[in-house]
């Protein structure tokens, strides 16, 4: 009874038990200013950010190569392929540096065990309509719009014996990797998120997350190419976050 009590704590910890609901009515991200910086940077830049009842997007249906941010679907797929049974040691020892530094050895390994098909059932039950696997796992396309429906039902697509251990290794990513929406003081938010950066070059700059704050939760998708370098590529992600995101600060306090 000890066990199933600490459990349960621990995850309630993670997601709260009330039902998901929107921000306050009077929120909305300043889509016209995260519009506004991101013409003007280098890369071609796409955002979208939704809610249980809302959707705001720009480029939203643009599609990207996935680079690392497929990983967090990779993540998803294994732990709904592992439902019934615990994790083995030597699985979670490569779910959590595939996703905590993006160990690209493991993300292949995973996918390996996968196949394609799991990501292709993962996509249509979280409602993707554009996302399409590729034999190489960081070409395959995504979309913002399809990002954002995807990590606003994390919840409910983590199997519930390892929603708290999935959860915790979207938002425990090692500093080294924390740019872009890492780099935003959000108190009360909770953000678990994913990164994708190709081969470090601008060529793609993405990220993905999810933030709860007591019952209320929102996804957000920041997809960016040919930013000319790497430097630039993560300045475009923070950019952005930050004026879409500007207005959480006030949200529940």
């Amino acid at each position: 009874m000890r066990r199933i009590t600490v459990a349960a704590c621990a995850a309630a910890a993670i997601w709260p038990a009330a039902a998901a609901a929107d921000p306050p009515g009077n929120w909305s991200p300043d889509v016209a200013a995260a519009r506004h910086y991101a013409v003007s940077r280098p890369g071609v830049v796409a955002f979208a950010v939704r809610t249980e009842a809302r959707f705001w997007g720009f480029r939203a249906d643009r599609v990207y190569p996935s680079a690392s941010v497929l990983k967090a679907m990779l993540l998803a797929a294994y732990l709904r392929h592992a439902r019934s049974r615990p994790l083995r040691a030597e699985e979670r020892a490569l779910l959590a540096p595939m996703i905590r530094r993006s160990d690209n050895t493991a993300a292949t390994r995973i996918r390996d065990r996968l196949g394609n098909a799991a990501l292709v059932r993962l996509a249509h039950a979280s409602h993707m309509t554009a996302f399409k696997p590729a034999a190489i796992w960081g070409l395959s396309r995504i979309t913002a719009r399809d990002q954002t429906r995807f990590f606003l039902r994390l919840h409910a697509l983590l199997p519930a014996r390892h929603r708290t251990y999935g959860l915790r290794l979207l938002h425990d990513i090692v500093p080294s990797q924390r740019w872009g929406i890492g780099r935003l003081e959000l108190p009360g938010w909770r953000v678990y998120f994913k990164g994708g950066w190709g081969s470090g070059s601008g060529a793609v700059d993405h990220q993905v997350a999810l933030l709860t704050h007591g019952g209320m939760r929102l996804s957000v998708a920041v997809l960016t190419a040919a930013n000319g370098s790497h430097a630039t590529g993560k300045a475009t992600l923070e950019g952005v976050f930050r004026r879409l995101l500007r207005g959480l600060l006030t949200v529940g306090h």
